[in-house]
């Protein structure tokens, strides 16, 4: 395999490819990175050098002198230095695993936050990435393997696309730059047969930190079987780590041969698109406008979910009037485009309501997470969407599993298991752990067809266990549609009469009690070691309470029922934290169980119990 090519880069070639944000759509970065490539590949006979770790900063028309940054026209510029890069070791790489993704800082700016995510560093895992790919395929050295390359609306995304691109090439792999796209259509893209666009593509890599602040940004990898879990990104980092040392010292390194590798511009998210509409034609009946009369707005929260407007509901004939911040930009100036942000669902509602519609729509950042709102402001997310698409799927699968995370309320376990005739199977947090384990259950004969989580993120079996929010809300206007076309009408009230008798409380909230690391109660061990010493005590005090019941099966933290409601104290998958979730019937149910929780883990001086004493006493 060919070396990267190196750890010092050319300051020249960065303004190139530092975009205005406002003009950034998605031919951002696609055009500009294939006249230029040849300059940056590594050729037979030439050293190449990089003056500098690339650093990002923001600069805008007006700048104030607190240093906010003002929403104006942002470019990024490079910060060079002649000195030689560090080394980094194995730890510094693996810091950048968030689970089954890696995530860091690739924008300089913010107090306290250095870049992480480098080019050089960018560009080793690109070639890992690669190395890992060639290995799992086994492919015959002389076909080159090929990886698409997408990104949401970051204002670092195309700085990452170069470096990705540079990194994978330099392995000799074929490229398809997708442009601004989303992660659903970056693990289709293995699965697409079209020829004419290189597909399927062996490998596809999305750029984006979902809904994390502007100055982060990561990717997501995929093949053919699905998203890469936590062992696999390990890996790749590991991979990573030794690519990015086998450079001098004094950052100049001799390429070892020169790349044959091609890159191509491909529209893909229209063919992406296209499959949506097809899904709901046929739904319908092959109706071609089976929308037509209904009035949906979309909120894409400046992010890649703009795509849905003008290639799925306006092709369907849903009027689209009043959708807003389609454009993306990276700042995300309007709220953050999150469905479990309240100001981004206080902004879809309003949204709905103004105009009027039939129903509303939003996504997160790269639209993999999705939520809805009815036509009378009524938020369908979280336990509310879960049931909603639980009621469709169980409709078509009588008696199917559905499987949902730790967090999801004792109402809907009653709502899918009495009303639907389902079986509810409550596992961990994280997305890819939910849908690993309704896997995991048709595996061993157990059917399953939806793996869900509160936070949006929802796939489907027959969607190749992808976590797609578009595809999700293809589901709902599945729903609408064939009932337009059975001669139903009532607009969104379909899809509301679906999750009635759905039990709600009236209190939920998530507090953070925080680990501090350097307490001296910690005696240099791990944050995981005591917070699960935290979790054992409590889980003695309930089993010595008759008025508390422990959940009989849990798979994560400790969950217990008690004056009508419930609460679960669990240990964060990656961070010094016991997230506590509490629903209740009342406040005064709320703060019983957390005095239960306040008085079972007070000894633990580490343990930061500010926000629990703040429940407790009503501030």
């Amino acid at each position: 395999m060919a070396a990267v090519s190196g750890k010092i880069f050319q300051n020249v070639s960065v303004a190139h490819h530092c975009q205005q944000n406002r003009q950034f759509h998605s031919q951002c970065s696609r055009d500009s990175f294939t006249s230029n490539l040849r300059n940056f590949l590594p050729l037979k006979g030439r050293k190449s050098a990089w003056n500098g770790i690339l650093a990002m900063q923001l600069r805008t028309l007006s700048m104030y002198q607190n240093n906010f940054v003002s929403r104006g026209s942002i470019c990024c510029n490079a910060a060079s230095s002649s000195a030689a890069v560090r080394s980094l070791g194995k730890s510094d790489f693996l810091k950048l695993q968030n689970g089954s993704d890696i995530r860091g800082v690739a924008v300089a700016g913010v107090d306290g936050e250095p870049v992480t995510l480098t080019d050089p560093v960018s560009e080793a895992i690109a070639a890992a990435f690669a190395a890992w790919l060639s290995d799992k395929k086994k492919v015959d050295a002389s076909t080159p393997m090929s990886v698409s390359i997408g990104h949401d609306s970051r204002i670092s995304a195309s700085m990452l696309q170069d470096a990705v691109s540079r990194g994978l090439m330099s392995s000799g792999v074929n490229v398809l730059h997708f442009g601004l796209a989303s992660t659903p259509a970056m693990f289709n893209s293995t699965l697409t047969e079209n020829e004419e666009i290189r597909c399927p593509v062996d490998g596809a890599i999305m750029i984006t930190a979902s809904h994390l602040p502007y100055n982060r940004n990561g990717f997501k990898f995929f093949t053919n079987a699905g998203g890469l879990g936590k062992a696999d990104i390990k890996d790749i980092l590991e991979r990573a780590s030794d690519i990015y040392n086998k450079v001098t010292d004094d950052g100049l390194q001799e390429s070892q041969g020169t790349s044959s590798a091609s890159v191509r511009s491909v529209d893909y998210m229209s063919i992406y698109a296209s499959d949506l509409v097809h899904a709901v034609r046929k739904a319908a009946g092959n109706i071609e406008k089976p929308l037509e009369g209904f009035h949906i707005v979309v909120d894409a929260g400046n992010g890649a979910g703009g795509f849905f407007v003008d290639k799925v509901l306006e092709p369907l004939g849903a009027v689209t009037s009043g959708s807003q911040f389609l454009e993306p930009d990276g700042m995300f100036p309007n709220h953050i485009p999150n469905p479990e942000d309240k100001a981004a669902m206080r902004a879809i509602t309003e949204a709905v309501l103004d105009n009027e519609a039939d129903l509303g729509i939003i996504f997160d950042t790269d639209v993999d997470r999705s939520a809805a709102v009815d036509s009378t402001g009524s938020e369908l997310n979280r336990n509310r969407l879960i049931a909603l698409i639980s009621a469709i799927v169980l409709e078509e699968h009588p008696g199917t599993t559905i499987v949902t995370d730790s967090v999801t309320s004792d109402g809907l376990t009653l709502f899918i298991e009495k009303k639907l005739g389902g079986k509810h199977h409550r596992f961990k947090r994280g997305y890819k752990n939910v849908i690993d384990e309704a896997i995991r259950l048709n595996s061993i004969g157990e059917e399953s067809h939806l793996a869900i989580e509160t936070s949006g993120h929802g796939a489907l079996k027959e969607n190749h266990w992808l976590d797609d929010g578009a595809y999700l809300m293809v589901k709902l206007l599945n729903k609408l549609a064939s009932a337009r076309a059975s001669g139903i009408k009532g607009g969104s009230k379909v899809l509301t009469d679906l999750v009635e008798g759905l039990q709600e409380a009236a209190v939920t909230t998530e507090l953070r009690l925080k680990i501090d690391q350097n307490h001296v109660d910690l005696k240099g061990g791990s944050f995981r070691d005591y917070g699960e010493a935290v979790l054992k005590h409590l889980e003695n005090v309930v089993d010595s309470d008759p008025k508390l019941i422990k959940a009989p099966v849990n798979y994560e933290g400790v969950r217990v029922s008690g004056f009508g409601g419930w609460f679960l104290l669990r240990l964060s998958l990656h961070d010094p934290v016991l997230p506590l979730n509490i629903e209740a019937p009342s406040n005064d149910a709320a703060v019983k169980l957390a005095l239960v929780v306040h008085e079972a883990v007070r000894e633990f001086r580490a343990l930061d119990t500010s926000s629990l004493d703040k429940l407790i006493h009503g501030n």
